[in-house]
């Protein structure tokens, strides 16, 4: 990994690639959240003190090959239910057949 930005506008997003959210954090980021600036609708970002960590190779991705979901939206929370439920074999996907 080369960056990391916090939700940047579509047209000016470096990547196609996001992040998921999971992370498994040094102690290092915790000076590094001390000296940083208020970002992104003026809170301190994460994200924010991840980048000033990239250039001391204390970052590593893992790709995530897959389905993601925005469960931050009702729509997204809802397909994301919906597909959990199709894979579980909880909602079908073929009509029934009718009962005569």
């Amino acid at each position: 990994m080369v960056g990391i930005v916090e939700k940047p506008r579509p047209d000016q997003a470096p990547s196609t690639l996001a992040v998921v959210g999971r992370y498994v954090l040094r102690p290092e980021i915790f000076a590094e959240l001390a000296t940083t600036a208020r970002g992104s609708g003026g809170e301190i970002q994460l994200t924010d003190a991840i980048a000033r960590r990239v250039p001391h190779r204390e970052v590593i991705v893992r790709r995530f090959v897959g389905t993601r979901f925005d469960c931050g939206s009702k729509a997204g929370f809802l397909a994301a239910n919906i597909a959990l439920g199709k894979r579980q074999g909880l909602i079908l996907t073929e009509p029934l057949a009718p009962a005569y």
